[in-house]
């Protein structure tokens, strides 16, 4: 914008409107991812499945080599099998399905993902687990306001990872990667997951809020019907986000503590829910 005063050209800048975040203390409940969402673990499971697939790459001479991008693309967010299949996949490569009880060495889907879950325990048990800040005091203000929540995670270390980071009792209820595969859940990005922690939080989606870090997750939340889906952008990139479903991004929690923090959440119209 631009005003004359005194003879000289004044511009005004103008300057840029947040984004207008949903008010969780109004939604019927809010679903948390955990994994990058609530603690970051995202980042034991990034390092744990980079020492797995640089070995099987090197071993097999897979190439381009495994990456960082490979993780974001075909692993985050999916359950732990899924994210196996669909990494090899992307390079070509076809092998048996096995058992969930096949040993970490065999050659099959499940070995390798076992493979992967022993060296992601063997660091969680090393290191330990703390919240993120942001994340836990706002689940915190939800538990004070009564608002209910829950955890949506594909990983079968969900319960383990709540209770190593001592935030398992506020949560009503945790779908994960153990609840999914003994109900038949379909991995993320399907809608199942979200859709089954909003029957099991007894909530409308519609009327929910749910956060997720992974654009298979953002994706899950949509398709569920989710009225609100924030974005957390821990590296996955806001645009990316945007694109699978989160109505908003933020790069940490925090951002919902402030005063400003929210005008109501969004409600979809009957022709934007999805069946």
């Amino acid at each position: 914008m631009a005003r004359r005063g005194a003879g000289t050209l004044v511009l005004l800048l103008e300057a840029p409107v947040p984004e207008a975040l949903p008010d969780l203390l109004r939604a019927d409940g809010v679903l948390f991812d955990l994994d990058g969402v609530l603690t970051p673990t995202a980042e034991v499971h990034m390092r744990a499945w980079k020492l797995v697939f640089d070995e099987v790459f090197e071993r097999w001479g897979l190439t381009p080599p495994y990456s960082d991008a490979d993780y974001f693309d075909y692993v985050d967010g999916k359950k732990r099998y899924d994210g196996v299949a669909s990494l090899l996949h992307s390079r070509n490569v076809e092998i048996p399905w096995g058992a969930v009880d096949d040993p970490p060495e065999a050659e099959t889907i499940c070995g390798i993902g076992n493979r992967k879950n022993a060296a992601f325990a063997a660091s969680l048990r090393a290191e330990g687990i703390a919240p993120f800040p942001g994340s836990l005091a706002l689940v915190e203000k939800l538990a004070a306001a009564g608002i209910p929540i829950g955890v949506v995670s594909s990983s079968k270390n969900a319960e383990e990872v709540l209770g190593a980071a001592g935030i398992r009792s506020y949560f009503r209820v945790v779908v994960d990667g153990v609840v999914a595969e003994r109900e038949g859940l379909a991995s993320k990005p399907a809608a199942d997951m979200f859709r089954a922690g909003a029957d099991a939080l007894g909530v409308d989606p519609a009327t929910s809020v749910a956060v997720e870090d992974a654009t298979s997750g953002a994706a899950s939340a949509s398709a569920a019907g989710f009225g609100a889906v924030v974005g957390v952008d821990r590296g996955t990139g806001a645009d990316a986000l945007r694109a699978a479903g989160a109505t908003v991004v933020v790069t940490d929690l925090d951002a919902f503590l402030t005063d400003s923090a929210p005008a109501e959440a969004p409600r979809r119209s009957d022709s934007e829910e999805t069946a």
